[in-house]
């Protein structure tokens, strides 16, 4: 289902975030069966059950943890940035009990075509966020409370919910480390732009972004600009050795300039990477 069916109204009921398209609210919540029904131990709470979806809070031992998220065949859920439509998730940890700060990490997400031709940017199957915890006194306990709002898509898109508490235990052999660890993995490493690749103009409105080639699983680009902005990524040829992409301008602010700061996150290859880098005019 696209995203662009997803409740425009949010952004007025929830104090949630801009949605690009025209979006429906969606009255009924259908939770499948085909969901974990793993009970809680005293590394996680209960599943949570939300629209198409099952979320919980996993410790991970030591300072992390994790925001898991469970979807139902079919479904998907949005990465920071949600794609052409959609609604990234926000998590609210204001109410924990000896916090000084949460950290959310964001695995690298995928490009999801969509039946009207849109793209989303996210996770299907499931996703883990992991959270680096900064308690305020270490040597007492600290409890982490969570409201969560994200939102989950298949033939329609419904916002979920999720309102989570859970100690964080003294111990550190946690049985859900290995699935924060896999998450950690996959959140994209930053990098210098020397390293990451090389930017050039094209057009007024365009430039080509060419990185070293590596092995493994193909390369993929995400462009993340400032409010009001957004460009189209497509491939490019490949250019001695390098994989390439090409960056347009689909939309900016009235009066915008450039340059603009973006930040990329490239996908595939040896692993994700991600920088920020300056898009100037060109010469």
């Amino acid at each position: 289902m696209s995203a662009v069916s997803l409740v425009k109204s949010l952004r007025a009921s929830e104090g949630g975030l801009a949605i690009k398209g025209v979006l429906v609210v969606a009255l009924s919540l259908v939770v499948p069966s085909a969901m974990p029904a793993v009970a809680a131990d005293s590394f996680s709470t209960d599943w949570t059950l939300a629209a198409k979806s099952q979320a919980r809070l996993i410790a991970g031992g030591g300072d992390l943890a994790g925001f898991e998220i469970a979807l139902a065949p079919g479904a998907i859920t949005y990465w920071r940035d949600p794609g052409d439509a959609g609604v990234p998730p926000t998590l609210d940890f204001s109410l924990s009990d000896n916090v000084a700060s949460v950290e959310p990490e964001f695995p690298a997400p995928k490009r999801i075509k969509e039946a009207d031709g849109g793209e989303a940017f996210g996770y299907d199957g499931g996703v883990v966020f992991p959270l680096r915890v900064k308690p305020r006194d270490p040597t007492k306990p600290a409890t982490l409370k969570l409201n969560a709002d994200f939102a989950v898509c298949e033939k329609v898109c419904l916002p979920a919910k999720a309102h989570l508490e859970l100690k964080l235990p003294s111990a550190r052999a946690s049985p859900h480390a290995s699935a924060i660890d896999a998450a950690l993995a996959a959140v994209p490493r930053a990098v210098p732009q020397k390293d990451f690749g090389v930017l050039e103009a094209l057009e007024a409105d365009s430039w080509r972004l060419c990185s070293v080639h590596e092995d493994g699983p193909p390369r993929d680009l995400f462009v993340e600009a400032p409010e009001g902005w957004w460009l189209k990524t497509t491939s490019a040829p490949a250019d001695g050795g390098r994989d390439c992409f090409t960056l347009t301008i689909g939309e900016k602010p009235k009066d915008a300039a450039l340059p603009v700061t973006l930040r990329l996150t490239l996908t595939g290859g040896a692993g994700p990477v991600e920088t920020t880098i300056q898009a100037a005019p060109k010469a």
